[in-house]
C-alpha cells in the first residue's frame, strides 16, 4: 500500500502539466548506464517525454566522447551510484520503487549479482517493467559471450544479404542490429508492458536481443524468399541493389544519386529524365537488367550531382541525391519539416514520431554523470541518493568501472 501511495503521488506529481513535454509525461524510467542501444531506447522515452534518470557509474564508462556531445543522453537526468559499494543497489531499488520502468545492458547474470536484477526489483515494486538489452539474448548457446552490432546481424542472416555480389557485405554502421533491431524492439517491449502494467497491475521482464529484432526486421524477405520471389545471395534481388531501378549510381563528380523506380509509371518517366528512353529495354526484361545498369551507370556520369537533383526535382521518378550527415539538416525537405533541430551548438536529428497533441521535444543536454542527483533526490523523494548511506566511490570501483 505504502508503494502505491507514493507512485501515485509521484506520477501525479510528475503529471501536474500532463502531455507538455510528450505523451509519456508522468511516466518514470530508471537507466542503468551502458552504451550503444539502451542509452538510445532510453533517449526516445525520454523525447517523447518520459522522465529518464540515468544511474551513471564513477569512473564513467561511456561513449569515448566528451558527454557533452552524446546525444543519446539528452532529455535525460543523470545520478552517480557506485553499485559495487554497500549502499548502491538500496539507492537504486528506492529509484525502482517510483519508477515505472527500467532499462539495463549488462550480460545475463550481472544485474542479479549486483543485487538490482528482476526479482530484487519486483519485491520492491510488482508493477515494474525490466527491459533488458542485450545482443545474444538472456539465453542460448551465446548469452554469455561478448559481442557487438555487426556479430549480431552477422547470424541473422542480414548482413549477408547487405552489399554487392562480387564484394565482402556492406556494414551499415550499427543503425541495423542495435538501433532498428535493439532499441527499437525494447522500447516497443517496454511500452507494451507498461501498457499491461497499468490493466492488470502486474510488472513484467522484457527481453530484448538485437538477433531476435534483427531477424524479425527480415520478416517480409523470408516471405519472398518462400515464394521463389528472393534469391539468398547478395545483389541479386528487388531490393538489394540488384535490380537496375532500385540501387545507386556515381554522377560526373563523384557524387551519387538514389533510384528507386520500382513500379512501371515511375520507371517510365525515370528513363525518360535519365534521357534513355529511346534505348531502355523492358522493366521486366531480367535477361536485359546488365543491359539496362550499363546504360544507367553511364549516363548518370555525365551530369554532377547537383544538375541531376535540379532534373529530377518536381517529378515522380523516385530519385534523390545522396547526401552526407553534415549535408542532411540542409537539404529543403529535411529543414522544411524540422527534421534536424539545434540544441546547445549540436545539429541533431529532432524527437520522432510526431504528436498532434503531445509532441515531444528536446528539453535538456545531454545529462552529465551525477549532474542531477538533488534535483533527482528531490523530485522523486529519494533521500539516500544525497545522504543516508550514499557511499562515495572507492578506488577499486572506479578501476573497474
Amino acid at each position: 500500500m505504502l508503494h502505491q501511495l507514493c507512485h501515485s503521488a509521484g506520477g501525479l506529481m510528475a503529471g501536474t502539466a500532463r502531455g507538455q513535454h510528450g505523451p509519456l509525461d508522468g511516466v518514470r524510467v530508471v537507466e542503468l548506464a551502458g552504451i550503444g542501444p539502451g542509452p538510445f531506447a532510453a533517449m526516445l522515452l525520454a523525447d517523447l517525454g518520459a522522465d529518464v534518470v540515468r544511474v551513471d557509474r564513477p569512473g564513467g564508462g561511456g561513449l569515448a566522447v566528451n558527454p557533452e556531445y552524446d546525444v543519446t543522453n539528452r532529455n535525460k537526468r543523470s545520478v552517480l551510484v557506485d553499485l559495487k559499494s554497500e549502499h548502491g543497489p538500496a539507492q537504486v531499488l528506492d529509484l525502482v520503487e517510483r519508477a515505472d520502468i527500467l532499462i539495463e545492458g549488462y550480460r545475463p547474470g550481472v544485474a542479479e549479482r549486483l543485487g538490482v536484477g528482476p526479482e530484487q526489483c519486483a519485491a520492491r515494486n510488482s508493477r515494474l517493467v525490466y527491459g533488458r538489452m542485450t545482443g545474444w539474448g538472456q539465453e542460448g548457446p551465446l548469452a554469455q559471450r561478448a559481442g557487438h552490432d555487426i556479430a549480431y546481424i552477422a547470424i541473422t542472416g542480414t548482413l549477408g544479404m547487405i552489399g554487392k555480389p562480387d564484394e565482402a557485405p556492406a556494414i551499415p554502421a550499427n543503425l541495423v542490429g542495435d538501433y532498428a533491431g535493439g532499441s527499437l524492439y525494447l522500447v516497443v517491449g517496454v511500452l507494451a508492458a507498461l501498457q499491461h502494467a497499468r490493466v492488470t497491475g502486474e510488472g513484467q521482464v522484457v527481453d530484448a536481443a538485437i538477433v531476435d529484432g534483427t531477424a524479425h526486421l527480415a520478416s517480409m524477405i523470408h516471405g519472398m524468399m518462400a515464394a521463389g520471389g528472393w534469391q539468398d545471395r547478395r545483389g541479386a534481388n528487388l531490393l538489394d541493389g540488384g535490380c537496375p531501378f532500385y540501387g545507386t549510381y556515381e554522377t560526373a563528380d563523384g557524387g551519387y544519386m538514389a533510384v528507386g523506380a520500382l513500379e512501371q509509371q515511375f520507371y517510365d518517366e525515370f528513363v525518360e529524365l535519365l534521357g534513355i528512353a529511346d534505348r531502355a529495354p523492358a522493366r521486366k526484361d531480367l535477361a536485359a537488367w546488365g543491359e539496362l545498369k550499363d546504360a544507367i551507370t553511364a549516363q548518370f556520369k555525365t551530369r554532377t550531382r547537383d544538375e541531376w537533383t535540379a532534373l529530377f526535382e518536381g517529378s515522380d521518378a523516385c530519385v534523390a541525391p545522396v547526401l552526407s550527415l553534415r549535408e542532411a539538416p540542409h537539404h529543403p525537405h529535411m529543414a522544411a519539416r524540422g527534421t534536424f533541430t539545434d540544441h546547445g551548438g549540436i545539429t541533431q536529428p529532432a524527437p520522432a514520431p510526431r504528436f498532434s497533441a503531445t509532441p515531444g521535444a528536446v528539453r535538456r543536454p545531454p545529462a552529465q554523470p551525477g549532474a542531477d542527483t538533488e534535483e533527482v533526490a528531490r523530485d522523486w523523494g529519494v533521500d539516500s541518493l544525497t545522504g543516508g548511506g550514499a557511499d562515495a566511490p572507492t578506488k577499486e570501483a572506479k578501476e573497474e568501472a
